[in-house]
């Protein structure tokens, strides 16, 4: 049932038209210069990806778009952001026979769950398809915290095969890892704790600023995954500046400004967001233009 995945997965954007459409083409266009770049396999409709502020149809819509264009080459993980655990459920079937290759499932929104409650939904999701399952835990955005009691109880369903782990104390990867062995398969969650999850074990990172820099989170990787920690560390540092960005609020649109700036899309998002503006888009335009030109060559 666990499926091999590994590498750099960034979490895809969805790409909107001047009237703010879902821009299918361009979605297209940009996962798959990802894949050219070398990453190892996508999540769609993740944060990155505006999950919530699309409608139903246009998530579904969005995914066999994303399917089409990857003609397997990479894994489509499908994120699962819904208000309630039975549209979670349909839109895991759904995801299923549209053909992505597994699902992200967050807890439900708005609503904090207890503990009891947060393992049932995601069983319910797990148990709506065949799908393998990666959960995605990120206290200080969705305000619960999969604990080591819940994935222990969760460790019971076989399809529920990863984490991405976004808590920021990297202790979690070493406790989960001494809790569970290989029972799961660990992801880095946060742009700016890539290097220290990977070093403490995580397979794979689910990346942010690899929308605009997928070359550089794919080398980061492989440096990481061959050892060449002197060589990792360095790309890391020049690296910082603009990974930092993914820890924000305004993390998409900041995501979309770095895209449009290396011209691999738009920087248009759906409100309640809105492009960056004034002091705030003004600094992190200068930080982009920077990780550009002091961009590291190729060894």
């Amino acid at each position: 049932m666990k499926p091999d995945w590994k590498g750099v997965f960034p979490a895809a954007t969805t790409q909107f038209a001047e009237d703010l459409s879902v821009d299918l083409a361009a979605t297209q266009e940009h996962a798959d210069r990802m894949i050219r770049a070398g990453i190892h396999g996508i999540v769609a409709l993740g944060t990155c990806g505006e999950n919530a502020s699309l409608n139903a149809d246009e998530k579904r819509r969005v995914l066999s778009a994303l399917v089409e264009v990857t003609r397997g080459r990479v894994p489509v993980v499908a994120g699962v952001t819904e208000f309630t655990t039975q549209t979670a459920c349909d839109y895991a079937r759904d995801a299923r026979r549209i053909g992505v290759s597994g699902l992200m499932a967050l807890p439900a929104m708005v609503y904090v769950p207890k503990p009891e409650e947060l393992r049932a939904h995601f069983q319910a999701v797990a148990r709506a398809t065949d799908l393998p399952v990666m959960l995605y835990n990120n206290p200080a955005a969705y305000r619960v915290n999969i604990g080591l009691n819940t994935l222990e109880d969760l460790a019971a369903e076989p399809n529920i095969v990863a984490i991405k782990e976004s808590a920021e104390d990297t202790r979690r990867f070493t406790d989960i890892m001494n809790a569970f062995g290989d029972r799961y398969i660990l992801f880095a969650g946060l742009d700016d704790l890539a290097f220290e999850g990977l070093a403490l074990g995580a397979s794979g990172w689910v990346s942010g600023l690899s929308d605009a820099f997928a070359e550089e989170s794919v080398r980061l990787y492989d440096l990481m995954a061959a050892g060449k920690w002197n060589e990792a560390r360095a790309l890391y540092r020049w690296f910082m500046p603009v990974l930092h960005l993914d820890a924000g609020h305004d993390l998409v649109q900041c995501i979309k400004l770095a895209q449009a700036t290396l011209g691999h899309g738009s920087e248009r998002v759906r409100p309640p967001r809105y492009p960056l503006a004034g002091s705030r888009r003004e600094e992190v335009l200068a930080l982009v233009k920077k990780a550009i030109r002091t961009r590291p060559r190729k060894s």
